[in-house]
């Protein structure tokens, strides 16, 4: 019996690891297409089980060296949803909006150059593509001034803004823009060398 469970291991293990093509994630696809830039959102409010599944898909992104230099502030109480309103038009009446920052003590950095940026923007589309498989929609915004808002916020000295990201549930009214669907062919994005 033993020597079956161990060819039958065996079998499995060299199965996985021939040279099969690879299967695409259909349901990664469906969602990177499904995903768009909300710009007008239902004032439902977003259950704290959703909001704390977006929080995790963004603490579980790769950054550069692991060192996960993020901070991400839930900005959803009345008060913070009106200062954030008068520091950009680009809310577009979210009940809530994520300031993403990251920590410049903690970025890691080579010849003068930061990745405080890159590991937002990593961090920001996992969220982002969260949000969509729960139904909720998303704007990366980064019409604001970065100053304004860690003033505004009392933001620590080392918490740099990255970039806005108001999410909610979608108005019936919303669409996605005209610009959304235009997509340039591979041909004009890639080269092989």
């Amino acid at each position: 019996m033993k020597k079956l469970i161990i060819l039958a291991l065996a079998a499995i293990s060299f199965a996985a690891c021939s040279n099969q093509p690879v299967q695409q994630n259909k349901s990664f696809m469906d969602l990177a297409r499904q995903r768009y830039a909300v710009r007008e959102y239902a004032q439902t409010p977003i259950e704290q089980a959703k909001l704390d599944s977006i929080l995790e898909a963004g603490r579980l992104a790769p950054t550069a060296k692991n060192v996960q230099p993020q901070h991400i502030y839930v900005l959803q109480s009345p008060e913070a949803i009106a200062r954030i309103n008068e520091l950009t038009r680009c809310a577009y009446g979210a009940p809530v909006v994520f300031l993403v920052c990251y920590d410049t003590d903690l970025v890691w950095s080579k010849d003068g150059h930061d990745t405080g940026d890159m590991d937002c923007s990593i961090v920001g589309t996992h969220m982002m593509l969260e949000a969509t498989e729960l139904g909720l929609g998303t704007c990366w915004v980064k019409y604001f001034d970065p100053e304004e808002v860690a003033t505004a916020f009392e933001l620590p000295a080392n918490h740099k803004p990255a970039f806005l990201m108001p999410c909610g549930y979608a108005s019936e009214n919303a669409k996605p823009s005209d610009h959304h669907f235009s997509r340039k062919p591979l041909s004009e994005t890639v080269t092989y060398k």
